[in-house]
């Protein structure tokens, strides 16, 4: 396992369109040790491939609680429900945070590390992570998302 570099705020990966993953090999399931790895080194909830260069449709998410961790390959939104405004910041830009609206709940197919589809249905915390973490897979940023007036830059020293 090693930890990736993290890639920030204008790179030109942060906003390319992801491919799916063809097939589940040992490279893959490194990349995800990898990622989980560097997620947990950086404090984050969750950490999609092009955040560490790599444009592939692969997420990771730990929202540090027993049953909370997930590799996500090719995942997929399937079902919206309800809306939140929730307070969200990112590991690619790091002390800006800002309001953006999520759905409350989301239901997500995907494909876990052994290549079984699964389902996953979220609210919440998790709902807004899976929805930020595939953003990414498309080339989406948070910031481009953010309501106006609300995106705020704070220094470590300020938390």
């Amino acid at each position: 396992m090693a930890i990736r570099n993290l890639r920030y705020g204008d790179d030109e990966i942060l906003k390319k369109r992801s491919r799916e993953i063809e097939e589940i090999d040992d490279k893959i399931k490194e990349l995800a040790l990898d990622m989980m790895e560097t997620l947990h080194k950086y404090d984050g909830l969750g950490l999609a491939g092009p955040q560490i260069g790599v444009l592939k449709r692969i997420i990771v998410i730990d929202l540090y609680e027993e049953g909370t961790q997930f590799t996500l390959i090719n995942p997929v939104i399937i079902k919206v429900k309800g809306e939140q405004l929730v307070d969200e910041g990112c590991l690619s830009f790091p002390n800006q945070f800002g309001k953006v609206k999520r759905p409350r709940e989301v239901e997500v197919e995907a494909l876990d590390i052994d290549g079984k589809k699964i389902k996953i249905k979220a609210k919440d915390l998790l709902a807004q992570a899976l929805c930020h973490e595939i953003d990414h897979l498309n080339g989406e940023v948070f910031i481009n998302k953010v309501e106006n007036g609300t995106l705020e830059t704070i220094t470590p020293e300020q938390k």
